[in-house]
């Protein structure tokens, strides 16, 4: 049988795992998976006879070479900064690579070798980066093969609780990594172009513009940008287009509430708080407040923000239960950032029972014989379960598919790469509807800016 090595066993393999175990028998593979917990990973192979549960830690050298000498192609599920160190092993023992990750610089030096062995390094193969790009390329490509020309792309993803779940009044939940959600937007200005004009925001205006989406049978959203937008121009082959956008969606109001949280202070991930670990939520939220022998926290907080006790900023805020003087951070040596995601995560940490939800959304623009023209693209996904979540089908399908069809040499273009080639997209997009993974295009009035009222720009 042919062997597949799944390195890193996160709640976002359980759709990827399930996917390739139903495809064992005809497809004649067999799926190991390891992880640094052997439990873990026994967990996931369901009993399935074609399946192996594995301890391996990638930096136990010899275990890791041996595991990915053993199997014929290896999909890298390990946190992004040490895809490099198994990608080097592929390099060596001449194997196929699939991660969900964005390319490091570091992979990308790797293409040139790849490249002359013949194997595919494919990565960003998730879905936000992954469904993104073979959605938006197959739109863009065929806006081309028409012979329009672009002029204009936006394209929003956002990992949400589903509005059966949706039960607080930040209508928000983790649903993915708690960490990357507290440290959105951090580390540099959001760079975007918009109707020919270069944008930046930087990171303490960055949830003050955002822009309104709406879903039909969804409502409205809201999105906000994401870092850096203009390195998707040459990806997407897109180097003189008037408006380039890529950003995160929320339900609204959610950025203008999380602002609060950044104009304080709380997201800030780079110093270290003394005692953290026997702080009350209380005094945390007091560290960033004036010092006052009479006026309490609340009042401090509302002074601080600008709000009123009957705004409904500040039921966001007491629903947080942020004022607690009883409950503690818990965590040593803690970063503000660290201890807002331990508050969080006791308020917005999904319970078994609760879904959660993915939304994508693009924009396209272009121009067709003399004509502008406007398509407007969408994709929601429910979740099944806390096991089967709709985070863990975007981003484990893609990367399961894309897998068996390197195995099966259906894709076979060489390098390191992203999933933007019709070769790669047209096959995956169209095994995922059978996933209900799909979007619905509408066409609509080309406006040639924000439709509510250029709030981006």
């Amino acid at each position: 049988m042919r062997n597949i090595l799944i390195i890193g066993a996160g709640r976002s393999c359980t759709r990827l795992i399930k996917y390739l175990l139903d495809k064992s028998e005809e497809e004649n593979i067999f799926i190991t998976i390891g992880d640094i917990s052997e439990e873990t990973a026994k967990k996931y192979t369901q009993g399935h006879a074609n399946a192996k549960g594995m301890q391996l830690d990638i930096f136990e050298i010899d275990k890791r070479r041996a595991a990915i000498q053993a199997a014929d192609l290896i999909i890298s599920m390990l946190p992004a900064r040490f895809h490099i160190e198994v990608a080097k092993d592929c390099i060596n023992y001449n194997k196929n690579l699939v991660t969900a990750s964005y390319i490091s610089d570091e992979m990308q030096a790797l293409d040139e070798e790849a490249k002359a062995k013949g194997l595919v390094f494919m990565n960003e193969i998730g879905v936000d980066p992954g469904i993104d790009h073979m959605s938006a390329m197959q739109v863009i490509d065929r806006i081309r093969d028409q012979g329009g020309k672009m002029i204009m792309f936006e394209s929003f993803t956002g990992g949400l609780v589903a509005p059966e779940s949706d039960n607080n009044l930040w209508h928000y939940k983790f649903t993915w990594n708690p960490r990357n959600v507290v440290l959105a937007g951090q580390g540099g200005a959001a760079e975007f172009i918009q109707e020919g004009s270069y944008k930046y925001i930087p990171y303490h205006r960055l949830f003050r513009r955002t822009e309104f989406l709406d879903i039909d049978g969804y409502g409205r959203f809201e999105g906000y940008a994401n870092r850096n937008s203009l390195k998707y121009r040459k990806i997407y082959g897109l180097d003189d287009i008037g408006t380039l956008f890529r950003g995160t969606m929320r339900r609204v109001g959610f950025s203008k509430a999380w602002n609060m949280f950044v104009q304080l202070g709380m997201t800030d991930d780079s110093y270290v708080i003394p005692d953290s670990a026997k702080m009350s939520y209380r005094d945390f939220i007091n560290l960033f407040l004036a010092y006052s022998p009479t006026d309490s926290v609340e009042l401090k907080m509302r002074y601080a923000l600008k709000i009123e006790q009957d705004d409904l900023m500040w039921y966001k805020l007491l629903e947080l239960d942020i004022f607690n003087a009883e409950k503690k951070i818990g965590i040593e040596n803690a970063t503000p950032a660290q201890a807002l995601q331990k508050i969080l995560m006791d308020k917005w940490t999904l319970r078994q029972d609760e879904k959660d939800m993915i939304v994508m959304y693009h924009k396209f623009g272009y121009v067709l014989q003399d004509e502008k023209y406007q398509i407007d693209s969408n994709m929601v996904l429910i979740g099944e379960d806390q096991t089967y979540t709709a985070m863990a089908a975007t981003v484990g399908l893609p990367v399961a598919i894309a897998a068996l069809k390197i195995l099966n040499k259906e894709i076979t273009t060489p390098g390191v790469q992203l999933p933007i080639s019709k070769e790669v997209y047209e096959p995956i997009l169209n095994e995922l509807k059978g996933y209900g993974i799909h979007f619905k295009e509408k066409e609509v009035p080309y406006l040639g800016y924000n439709p509510n009222g250029g709030v981006i720009g």
